[in-house]
């Protein structure tokens, strides 16, 4: 909660700042870079805290492919923590979390869409990281970790 309120008071501040340091469009001294959500300026991007756990719903509308920032693998390396930056529910809801295991790398892929309980619901433009672990069928390994969706 404190996290919560600490990015809310950074985006008002920033909301009275130089317009040039926060643009949304990702141009300007304060655009995002990759793994960064945009819209946010950058000394503001990494709040400390921990990422929210969420769980797949699945049958989401307008579904679509995440890029995720992070995955972790478990001690035993038969499941992953993977963490991404996304939106607040209902809008933004984990649909499903696709796994490709191959023999040199294993492929992640996070899709999200929105709550089909609330179609019509707005939702503030804030950037969340959230969370979730991912089971393997085999360990990992040596095999590498690939993103789904930047591909």
């Amino acid at each position: 909660m404190r996290t919560f309120w600490l990015v809310a008071l950074l985006f008002m501040a920033a909301a009275c700042g130089d317009p040039s340091s926060t643009s949304a469009s990702g141009s300007g001294s304060g655009s995002s870079g990759p793994d960064e959500p945009v819209g946010v300026p950058a000394s503001t991007a990494a709040p400390s805290g921990s990422p929210s756990p969420v769980t797949p719903v699945g049958h989401t509308l307008n579904t679509h492919k995440v890029p995720w920032v992070s995955a972790t693998p478990s001690g035993d390396g038969r499941s992953l923590d993977v963490v991404w930056w996304s939106g607040v529910e209902p809008c933004n809801v984990l649909d499903r979390v696709e796994v490709d295991e191959q023999a040199d790398k294993v492929i992640v892929t996070l899709y999200e869409g929105q709550d089909p309980r609330s179609p019509d619901a707005v939702c503030i433009l804030i950037a969340i990281q959230k969370t979730t672990k991912v089971e393997l069928r085999a360990p990992l390994a040596d095999r590498k970790i690939v993103d789904g969706a930047a591909s």
